[in-house]
């Protein structure tokens, strides 16, 4: 329903936290204790030996200075970095995302209720040592339904979760709106913080900056932000993924040549990196390493500025999508690790059917298209993050537009630029970015709760949100987050997602996959993921 979506669109610096596009985060307070003045080693390699005490190193691609509050952040890394010290009351396969008990003992045994009691593990502490409680989960909920405090959390839960109720010192209840089987899996979501440290003035800037105290299985040792993160096995963990690395370091290496430099040859300093180029595949396969990729909801999508005209038009959108070759640019830019979006969704998604409207390559249908819309002499300023997948497509794009008689800039920029540019409402045309909402679930709604409604951010950029076909999409994700009969609501879902994709608005033009690369002579029981980052509560040493 609309009310998953903020009430208030974020401020642009929290935008770019939860992106973890802002550029560089401030120095990390005192209150880090382990945070030198400096970074740390990136070579680190613990006492030398596989296994034992030894160093777990990985390669991230993606920056390590965005926000670490679970609350707030979208950031690769850090979302990946609190699977590892955080707990939800449960947790999420990183693959199925199939729900576990995590912080609490169990899974209640009716989903369908409106009521949800979970009693607290036995023994679980806070990195710090003291004992978590039901305060501490009360404490976080509060903060993420708290209708003052706008989090990216919130969007999550406040459309179907009415409150949090301590029963006892280690029991809690969840009071729903109406029942919503959905929500097991988004509890993974709402990582259990302690009270007693983020209460404290200034505790959740804090977090920002990368203050983390958890009741997982690794606990932060040290944070540079824009070098490397580490982490240490928490000895006192009682849960069910207990640590299998008494150590691990994560550099952050946005970079593609020195992020496969690090993992390449007999002297490769890192056991594992995500984002692999798919330019690199064979050569990291022929050394020896194991390269695998997740296909799931990563893509490259356009963005329409429906203010400015003629792009309110939905022929001249629909014609732009009809005259991009998705197949001449799966195999050029992404060397065939791709297919081209037949719905708003990945068809690996459980909720995934053809839209009714799918746009394979006609030219002289969006001829059509442009000459009923009245459009001639169409000029246009393509303006695009400069993610290097999404660089490698853009020719694919221009060559489709200008075979249509339009005159193409491509326009790509900073991530953070771009962002700004969109949050400052300046004026734009057509923007051309990445997104991958699988980092937060495999869950329909979810999905596309993230990306359209009426207080959504991605629709205050399209000035789309008080449109008329708009206002009955919108009424129409309200219902079926509310249908409770499942078969019924999924194919609700596929009605309205119909209608995204013939107004073509924010769509979609490829999915793509995520590569991982990791040595299997040293660690085991590794699964790519089709998010960004790693998952390694599963995984130890050879």
């Amino acid at each position: 329903m609309s009310d998953l979506i903020p009430r208030t669109a974020p401020d642009r610096r929290s935008f770019l936290k939860y992106t973890g596009a802002l550029g560089a985060a401030a120095a990390v307070t005192t209150t880090l204790s382990a945070c030198s003045s400096g970074p740390e080693s990136t070579n680190e390699t613990g006492d030398g030996g596989q296994g034992g005490s030894s160093t777990l190193t990985a390669v991230i691609g993606y920056g390590n200075d965005g926000s670490w509050d679970p609350t707030q952040t979208a950031s690769a890394f850090a979302m990946a970095g609190n699977e590892h010290i955080y707990e939800g009351l449960l947790g999420t396969d990183p693959i199925t995302r199939e729900p576990y008990a995590a912080l609490a003992t169990g899974i209640p045994g009716d989903l369908k209720a409106t009521t949800w009691k979970f009693t607290l593990r036995p023994g679980a502490k806070w990195h710090d040592g003291k004992p978590v409680t039901a305060d501490d989960v009360v404490f976080v909920f509060e903060r993420i339904l708290d209708p003052e405090t706008q989090t990216l959390a919130k969007g999550f839960f406040d459309g179907w979760l009415k409150e949090v109720r301590k029963t006892d010192a280690t029991s809690v209840e969840l009071i729903l709106k109406f029942p919503f089987p959905d929500g097991a899996a988004r509890l993974s979501l709402a990582k259990i913080m302690p009270k007693h440290v983020f209460s404290e003035p200034g505790a959740w800037d804090d977090a920002t900056k990368g203050k983390t105290v958890g009741s997982g299985p690794y606990r932060m040792a040290s944070h540079h932000p824009k070098s490397n993160t580490t982490f240490e096995a928490f000895d006192d963990y009682n849960g069910p993924r207990r640590a299998a690395f008494k150590k691990m370091n994560w550099l952050t290496i946005v970079d593609a040549a020195p992020r496969v430099a690090k993992i390449s040859g007999s002297s490769a300093e890192a056991e594992i990196s995500d984002n692999i180029p798919y330019a690199n595949i064979e050569q990291l396969k022929k050394g020896g390493m194991t390269v695998e990729g997740g296909a799931g909801m990563n893509n490259l999508f356009l963005l329409f500025n429906t203010a400015h005209k003629p792009f309110d038009d939905v022929r001249v959108r629909q014609a732009l999508h009809y005259a991009i070759d998705r197949e001449k640019m799966i195999q050029a830019a992404l060397k065939g690790h791709g297919r081209a979006s037949t719905s708003f969704l990945n068809e690996a998604n459980p909720s995934y059917r053809p839209a009714g409207t799918v746009y394979g390559y006609d030219l002289a249908k969006a001829k059509k298209l442009l000459k009923a819309a009245g459009v001639t002499g169409l000029k246009i300023n393509l303006m695009a993050v400069n993610v290097s997948w999404i660089v490698d497509c853009l020719p694919t794009v221009q060559d489709g537009w200008e075979k249509l008689g339009v005159e193409v800039t491509l326009d790509p920029q900073e991530t953070t630029a771009v962002f700004t540019k969109l949050d400052q409402k300046k004026d734009f045309q057509i923007v051309a970015a990445a997104s991958n909402p699988n980092q937060f679930g495999l869950d329909a709604d979810l999905i596309m709760h993230y990306n359209y409604g009426p207080e959504n951010i991605w629709m205050g950029y399209a000035r789309w949100a008080d449109n008329a076909v708009a206002k009955k999409l919108f009424r129409d994700m309200d219902q079926a987050t509310r249908e409770p009969e499942a078969s019924k609501k999924r194919a609700m879902i596929q009605d309205y997602i119909d209608t995204v994709a013939e107004q073509a608005v924010l769509y979609p033009v490829v999915h793509n996959e995520l590569m991982t690369a990791w040595d299997p002579d040293k660690i085991t029981g590794v699964k790519a993921q089709p998010y960004p980052g790693i998952n390694l509560l599963q995984a130890k040493w050879v």
